[in-house]
């Protein structure tokens, strides 16, 4: 199948190319692609949530083992996931690309259809965007807008003593993911071997290729009346984001290791790398799970909530951030999840 060079089409022949077939589904976009700005209207008993994410080639993602199709749907839910963690409803994104001459046309419509998918699953209409040159590598910036009730929007600064501190889903499986993924580049770069061993990683391999936002989670919350009093998103590990909530609502918690949500497949996968699954729950990231607090008297409303677990509850800052293991031991939390700044 033949290729063709961007140079080809230049810069609005590939925006039109790329954008054909992404239609408006929500009200409140007036104009989408096709204009110097797009044009969104939302109703007065909102608020507008707006959140920005970059990706840089060699830093949050590696095409030789992400497919650009993949890479496209979790550039959206990465961003969808941080409006869910305002207890917000995702409505629109722009997608900005900066891309090397070693791209094609048509690999860029894989990544393009990846932003298709996941616009779909998630309703959100793509209002605009840019394309530019990069001299090396790829680069991705999404923006995402979206909208909650006034006075239901969920900050970090919001949880009090003796709320239940929760989680969706369960933990630590991107990370062991990422370690497969890894581990068989390195045998490919160091052999050139192309007997890739995949099998049986299923799960693992989609946590972290092919993440997703658990706005699903924010819907069953609302139908259950359940307003959280802070939360966040797993990005950067549980003992990071639960050291964020803490910190910006001055308060302390206690969280159990035997309720931590971890799937037996991450369980097994942990194990053949000589890793704690505690450990990769704790500092792995990329899960994408929603990590909330809720108040004491919304107990009974939670158990109907499926795909949520308690792990702890807040406490006086005084008592400080700390694990509780199995043997009954407190042990401070410490953030060791993934720091951008951190030198490599």
């Amino acid at each position: 199948m033949s290729q063709t060079e961007l140079s080809e089409i230049g810069e609005f022949g590939l925006i039109e190319r790329l954008t054909r077939d992404f239609d408006p589904k929500n009200d409140s976009t007036i104009q989408g692609i096709g204009d110097d700005c797009a044009i969104l209207s939302f109703p007065a008993d909102k608020e507008i949530v707006v959140t920005t994410d970059l990706l840089v080639e060699g830093i949050h993602f590696d095409l030789v083992y992400c497919p650009l199709k993949h890479l496209g749907y979790k550039s959206v839910a990465v961003n969808v996931s941080d409006i869910c963690a305002m207890n917000a409803t995702p409505r629109q994104v722009t997608v900005s690309i900066a891309v090397s001459a070693k791209f094609t046309v048509e690999a860029l419509e894989q990544f393009y259809e990846g932003i298709r998918l996941a616009c779909r699953a998630y309703n959100v209409d793509l209002v605009g965007g840019d394309t530019t040159s990069s001299m090396t590598g790829m680069m991705i910036s999404v923006t995402a807008i979206g909208e909650v009730e006034k006075g239901k929007a969920a900050k970090r600064s919001g949880a009090k003593v003796n709320d239940l501190v929760c989680v969706s889903g369960d933990l630590g499986g991107a990370y062991v993911g990422l370690q497969i993924l890894e581990r068989e580049k390195y045998v490919f770069t160091q052999t050139g071997s192309q007997s890739i061993k995949l099998e049986g990683y299923d799960y693992v391999l989609q946590r972290q290729l092919k993440p997703e936002a658990r706005l699903d989670v924010v819907q069953k919350l609302a139908s259950h009346s359940i307003v959280p009093t802070s939360m966040i998103d797993i990005s950067d590990g549980l003992s990071s984001e639960l050291l964020h909530i803490c910190k910006q609502s001055g308060v302390g918690c206690k969280v159990y290791e035997e309720k931590i949500p971890v799937n037996v497949e991450t369980e097994r996968v942990a194990g053949e790398f000589n890793l704690l699954p505690l450990t990769c729950a704790l500092n792995g990231g990329e899960d994408y799970e929603l990590l909330f607090t809720v108040d004491l008297n919304s107990y009974h409303k939670l158990a109907m909530v499926a795909d949520v677990r308690i792990i702890g509850n807040i406490c006086d800052a005084s008592e400080g951030s700390n694990i509780i293991t199995r043997q009954n031991e407190r042990i401070p939390i410490v953030a060791q999840g993934w720091n951008a700044m951190k030198d490599k």
